[in-house]
This record gives structure tokens, C-alpha cells and sequence, in this order.
């Protein structure tokens, strides 16, 4: 097996090259160093050091499967095992194989393991959702919950919490795993560490991403099917799932993978860095189909075909230094969307099309210094964009200081009250550069001149 990590770097660096996102990220030498670090020439497996590991011919791989290989099962419980063993043995590939697999719980994966499925017949189910609420208080200290109907719960199954803070009013919410019962008594894999009180309205639900992980690295997820079973299962909101979830990770590979009818975001990343997302086929879901979530830096999102989300890429906080490149969105509510202090992102050669609201948005978010600057939008087609007064390209709030350039922005539908580019009243200085907008009652609607 070829490692996730040497993948992944070969991948972005090759395409940050061709976009001209290289300069200035060569690493420095170190305070003192007069000259750069000899390269390695011969790496050797040597004990507690990663960075120079041997790319060995071969490597471990177990098989999971409904019969004939080497871990036999199609639930969540079979490929974690698959999983949990190969990390044991340093690392290698859990192969999927054809079947379907129901699941209770995440898939949790952990460093060096790459998944491996067969394409759309090796497919991950996710069971349909159960609801209920607390019959009992439960502290911040507590590792137990008491369950008014446990009924449709079982010991393994992953769990989302849900309660009203009763300090600051807003929502505290948990991702936990039921490991132990009596009745209806549960305990949990790790202590609560936020107050859940029955005044409070709590609710505990069978939701869970389907594949996760935390404070992990180098990791790949590869030619596997996901069905979120959306219509038999609760929303939850991508900052603490997706069908596929990462928190706190770097140098993840997501490619050739089939996610559809999840009812949150299909792919989300929050602080991850260096992520790859490529060739992956994104339908159906309900929120956002890619979500680089607050302060990723370099997303590669490339090759990939979202259809049918409220958002097709959503850019969250301080997202910088990304790509996107040949995706092509459709039907998304939006297109692609960009705010919050998200910099220095290129988003290049996209066909965005028939989004109900705008195909490129960017947020006004809280003012001054917030809004998103140097990101180029270059050489995208944007296709009817929105209803009878649409916008295909709607520049919000003060954002400024970011290059539209030698964009395709098209409205086949008729003129109506359509626009193609709005810059809005407070917005700045925005480069727009051989654009061709075509077929709109206003191709520029410059509200700064107002």
C-alpha cells in the first residue's frame, strides 16, 4: 500500500504549483541555520520518527465482508474491528468489500489506516434515528444518563445530546457512545462535562457520523458508498457531524467516494488541515456538501460532483490557502459560499449551475476585517442562477479586495429582473477582469454608485 500521506502531498503539490499558491511556503531554515537540512536519501524505519518512513512495497490489509474474509459481519462492529487491528500492527488497509453494512455507531479511524471500499457495492447504511428524552438529572461530572423510553437503544449505539445551557442560554451539544446498561440506565464512554438537566428539555438521539476521527493524521477513505437514510433520520448540523466528520485532523485523503441522502453535510472538516477531497460523487444531502470547517487550511477540493445540497462548497472561518478546482455543482441553494476571514483561496475552472439562490455569495458576516479577501474566482461558469430576480454573483457587507476574473456568467432563462454580478452598497474594492455576462436584465448591478 502506497501511504495516505505520500499521496496527498504529491496531489496538492503538484496543483498548488500549477495555481501559483507555492510562493512564499517553501519552509524557512531555522533561527541560526546557515544552510537547509540535508535531504534523505535513505530513509530507515527508525523508532518515534515519521517523517522519513520507508515507502514500503507492502503492507497489511484485512478484508471485511458479509462471508469469506477475513473479519465476516456488515455492521459498523465488523469494520471497526477490521480497523482497531490493523492500527494495532502500525497501520495498513481495511478493504470494504462488496455488501451492505448497517450502522449504529461511527466508523472511528485512527492514523495510517486507509479504508477501502469496492465502489457503490460497498455500501455504508445508516439506521434509521431514535429519539428521546432524559427521566433524570444529569451533571457535567456524570459518565451516565437515565433514558425516559430507551426503547430502539442498544449498548455500542453512538448518541448525540442535546441541551439548553442553562448559564448562557445557548445549546450544548455531545457525541457519545453507550457502552454499559441496566434498564434504562446507560453509561456513556466519556463523562458528559456539561449539565444536562431535565428543566432544561434535553433530548438524546441516534445520530452519529458515519465515518470520523479525532486528533488523528494520515489517513485515507477510498471508493465507498454512503446513505445518510435521510428521510428516516433527525437534521444535525455539520459542525458536529457529516456523513463523514473530522475534527482536529491533518493530511486526510477522501477520494472516489459516493455520499447521498445524509441529513447534515455530506463531507465536513473543522480545524483539519491539508485535506484532499477528489473525484467524489456528493448527492442529496441536506445542508452543505463540502464543508472546510473554521480555521482548515489548504483544502484541496477538486473533480467532485455536489448536486442537490443548501450549499455546495461552504467555506467556514478562516479557511485559507485552499483549492477548488473542476467541481461541478448543481442545484445547490448556493454554489459556493465564502465569509468569515476565509483568505487566499483560489476557486478555479468550476461550472456552478441552476443554484435556486446565487452560484458565488459572499457573506457580509460581523463588519469591518470579517469579511473574506484575496480569494480569486477565476474562470468559472455560472449558469441561471436564482429565481426572476436572481443573483448569480452577490458580494455582501464590506467585503472587498478579492479578483473576479475571466468568468462565464450565463442566464439562459430569459432576462426578468435577473443580475449577474451585485456588489452591495458598503462592499469595496473588487477586481473584475474580462468577464463575460450574458443574458441578464443587469449584468452589473453597482450598488456603491447608489
Amino acid at each position: 500500500m502506497t501511504s495516505p500521506n505520500v499521496q496527498t502531498l504529491n496531489r496538492r503539490q503538484m496543483l498548488q504549483a500549477a495555481a501559483g499558491l507555492m510562493a512564499g511556503a517553501a519552509a524557512l531554515p531555522a533561527f541560526g541555520q546557515a544552510a537547509p537540512m540535508p535531504q534523505v536519501r535513505a530513509p530507515r524505519a527508525t523508532s518515534g520518527d515519521a517523517m522519513s518512513e520507508p515507502n514500503w512495497d507492502e503492507r497489511l490489509t484485512i478484508t471485511v465482508g458479509p462471508d469469506k474474509a477475513d473479519i465476516a459481519g456488515s455492521t459498523d462492529r465488523a469494520i471497526q474491528a477490521a480497523v482497531d487491528y490493523v492500527v494495532r500492527l502500525g497501520g495498513g488497509t481495511v478493504q470494504v468489500l462488496p455488501g451492505t453494512y448497517t450502522l449504529r455507531n461511527s466508523i472511528f479511524l485512527r492514523q495510517g489506516v486507509r479504508l477501502l471500499g469496492s465502489g457503490t457495492d460497498s455500501l455504508l447504511f445508516k439506521k434509521e434515528s431514535q429519539e428521546t428524552t432524559l427521566a433524570d438529572d444529569s451533571d457535567w461530572y456524570d459518565q451516565e444518563i437515565t433514558l425516559a423510553n430507551p426503547d430502539g437503544f442498544q449498548i455500542g449505539d453512538g448518541i448525540i445530546l442535546e441541551t439548553k445551557n442553562a448559564d448562557t442560554g445557548g445549546v450544548d451539544v455531545l457525541r457519545r457512545t453507550l457502552i454499559a446498561r441496566s434498564g434504562n440506565r446507560f453509561k456513556l464512554d466519556k463523562a458528559l462535562r456539561a449539565n444536562f438537566w431535565t428543566a432544561s428539555a434535553p433530548t438524546v438521539t441516534a445520530r452519529f457520523p458515519m465515518i470520523t476521527a479525532e486528533e488523528q493524521t494520515h489517513f485515507a477513505v477510498e471508493n465507498i458508498a454512503l446513505d445518510g437514510n435521510r428521510a428516516n433520520n433527525a437534521n444535525i448540523n455539520g459542525n458536529y457531524a457529516g456523513a463523514l466528520w473530522f475534527q482536529d485532523c491533518s493530511n486526510i485523503t477522501l477520494t472516489g467516494l459516493h455520499v447521498r441522502d445524509y441529513n447534515g453535510d455530506a463531507i465536513s472538516f473543522q480545524i483539519c488541515h491539508d485535506v484532499v477531497v477528489e473525484n467524489c460523487d456528493l448527492a442529496n444531502n441536506a445542508d452543505l456538501g463540502v464543508h472546510p470547517g473554521s480555521g482548515s487550511q489548504r483544502p484541496c477540493i477538486a473533480n467532485n460532483r455536489i448536486s442537490d445540497s443548501t450549499y455546495g462548497i461552504f467555506f467556514c472561518w478562516g479557511v485559507k490557502y485552499g483549492l477548488a478546482e473542476a467541481n461541478t455543482i448543481t442545484r445547490c441553494k448556493y454554489g459556493v459560499s465564502i465569509g468569515h476571514h476565509d483568505d487566499e483561496n483560489l476557486i478555479i475552472n468550476n461550472d456552478i449551475i441552476a443554484s435556486p439562490i446565487n452560484g458565488l455569495n459572499f457573506r457580509p458576516e460581523r463588519g469591518e476585517g470579517f469579511t473574506a479577501k484575496g480569494n480569486r474566482f477565476e474562470n468559472n461558469r455560472i449558469t441561471d442562477s436564482g429565481g426572476d430576480a436572481g443573483i448569480a454573483v452577490d458580494v455582501q457587507g464590506v467585503t472587498a479586495n478579492n479578483s473576479l476574473l475571466r468568468n462565464t456568467i450565463k442566464e439562459t432563462r430569459g432576462p426578468a429582473q435577473r443580475i449577474g454580478i451585485q456588489l452591495g452598497p458598503e462592499s469595496g474594492i473588487m477586481e473584475l477582469v474580462d468577464n463575460v455576462i450574458e443574458g441578464f436584465a443587469t449584468p452589473v448591478n453597482d450598488l456603491r454608485k447608489a
